[in-house]
């Protein structure tokens, strides 16, 4: 059975992907003529192209292609002008955190739980060196705690940890759902936070290196205490004219390097690279962090900050990304642990559909269920 769709929608899913034509050309060797409109697909054909360009299949059916906004505000600035568009793999990861946290809401309603009085606690107006230390104060951070973790890795599990137990979703994943085929860009976004008085929800590119996801951290945090959902790309160098955003990376800053605290640590007397590096490890997050923090409180000058911080970047090209862990681990990082075990135990307990709890957790197995369940200790 063939199906009559136009071949301007099949070129907008090609685009909205990403992809081109050549790279399905494999799989599809009709496509050029399905394009041409020369030639068209069967149903099936179709139903794979829809699910290899991640476009929804209803979409083809349109007489024009879908006007794809994103759901929250987008204060990605990237190259100094607007961003481009949302992936389907942003797009789609936004969607499911939405979902996640509408349930959420739903469960702390109906165990009436109370507001949480952080959220929407400050303005813009605020100072943001009083923020960082209530939120420092709340969140249980101790400089000197950090400085003992070994990694980067377990420095950023503490502060998810912290804001957990505060009430805050806290997902940090790389790929969208469980499919490892489907990776996120950290250069097209690094976070994301959805305000809510009841689940509040911050989202982490686990893409990014575990450095800049503390700074990430902190940075969407700020957003929460404003009570403003936002999209986020900024990296802490950028010259910022949104005020909002520039408040944020302000009190995301002073949350992780105290003004106060970087005066004393810094020492002239060691070779500035090397300085640099012992104060990211003390800190745990990046030396490019550091460096612009080090500008911020008057140590550098702005010709020398510049300098050093464009030769930092071009040393971190260099580094390799690591990834990997346990699975189970692994998964309850990327949907929140404090989400994870909430809506396992009311799956067990038969108030929310298993068909449900597995679309949220993107899972097709009970066994995967059950193993998850049991990693978090709600499962015997």
């Amino acid at each position: 059975m063939r199906v009559v769709v136009h071949p301007t929608m099949l070129a907008w899913a090609l685009e909205r992907a990403g992809m081109e034509r050549d790279a399905l050309s494999l799989r599809f060797p009709k496509l050029p003529d399905w394009l041409a409109g020369s030639a068209m697909p069967t149903l099936k054909q179709l139903e794979l192209f829809a699910k290899a360009t991640y476009a929804p299949l209803g979409a083809f059916f349109l007489p024009a292609p879908l006007m794809e906004a994103l759901p929250i505000p987008d204060f990605r600035v990237m190259g100094g002008g607007w961003p481009r568009k949302p992936s389907p793999n942003l797009l789609e990861t936004i969607y499911i955190c939405q979902q996640r946290q509408e349930w959420y809401r739903a469960h702390v309603v109906a165990e009436r739980e109370d507001p949480l009085s952080f959220v929407g606690s400050s303005t813009v107006e605020s100072d943001a060196l009083s923020v960082a230390a209530s939120m420092r104060s709340a969140l249980g951070l101790d400089l000197e705690e950090r400085r003992r973790f070994p990694t980067w890795t377990d420095a950023l599990r503490s502060f998810i940890g912290r804001a957990d137990g505060l009430g805050i979703l806290v997902m940090c994943s790389g790929v969208v759902l469980n499919n490892n085929k489907r990776h996120l860009d950290p250069e097209e976004f690094r976070g994301f936070a959805l305000a809510d008085p009841l689940a509040p929800l911050v989202f982490i590119n686990g893409a990014d290196t575990k450095a800049a996801q503390m700074f990430t951290l902190a940075h969407e945090l700020a957003h929460i205490w404003l009570g403003q959902s936002a999209l986020s790309d900024l990296p802490p160098s950028r010259a910022l004219e949104d005020r909002v955003e520039l408040w944020c990376n302000e009190v995301a800053a002073e949350l992780l390097v105290p003004a106060s605290s970087i005066h004393e640590a810094y020492s002239e007397e060691r070779e500035f690279e090397a300085e640099i590096g012992r104060l990211a490890r003390r800190y745990k997050v990046s030396s490019l962090v550091i460096i612009r923090r080090l500008f911020e409180v008057g140590i550098l000058g702005r010709e020398r900050y510049w300098h050093e911080y464009q030769l930092e970047e071009e040393r971190l090209r260099g580094f390799p990304k690591k990834s990997g862990g346990n699975f189970y681990l692994t998964q309850a990082a990327r949907v929140s642990k404090r989400f994870a075990r909430a809506l396992v135990i009311s799956t067990m307990e038969g108030q929310t559909l298993h068909r449900d709890a597995f679309q949220l957790l993107g899972f097709s197995k009970y066994s995967t269920f059950q193993e998850l369940g049991r990693s978090l200790g709600v499962l015997g």
